[in-house]
Formats: structure tokens, sequence, C-alpha cells
């Protein structure tokens, strides 16, 4: 049976932790940044866990990062 290959998009963009759930981190964080609040700059800061319909496909992304 040969390796899987990881995809490396989503090797940068999202990270497992030690439970094994997948996280990913906040978009729009960047455009338009000036006419955003302090508050709402602050929130996108934030990992979140990525969404429950898309772990699998993730899953398949990133065959060995998972537990």
């Amino acid at each position: 049976m040969p390796k899987l290959k990881t995809h490396k998009g989503a090797k940068k963009r999202f990270h497992v932790t030690g439970s094994g759930k997948i996280m990913r981190m906040h978009g729009m964080k960047s455009h338009f940044r000036r006419r955003k609040s302090a508050r709402v700059k602050r929130l996108f800061d934030e990992t979140i866990q990525v969404n429950r319909v898309d772990e699998r496909k993730l899953r398949l992304l990133m065959p060995y990062s998972m537990k």
C-alpha cells in the first residue's frame, strides 16, 4: 500500500489539537482592517473549531495528523 500524501494547503490552514479537534483561523481579518473596531479584530485572532460536516473532508486531506 503506498503512502498517502498530505494536502499542503490544508496543512497550512488547519491544525489538530491533542484531543483530535480540527481548529481553523477566522477569515476577513486583514481586508479593510482600518474600518473594523478593535474588538472585532481581537475576536478574529481566536482559533475556532471546524464545522462537523467539514471534518470528514479534512481528515482525508490530512491523513497522518489525525488520531
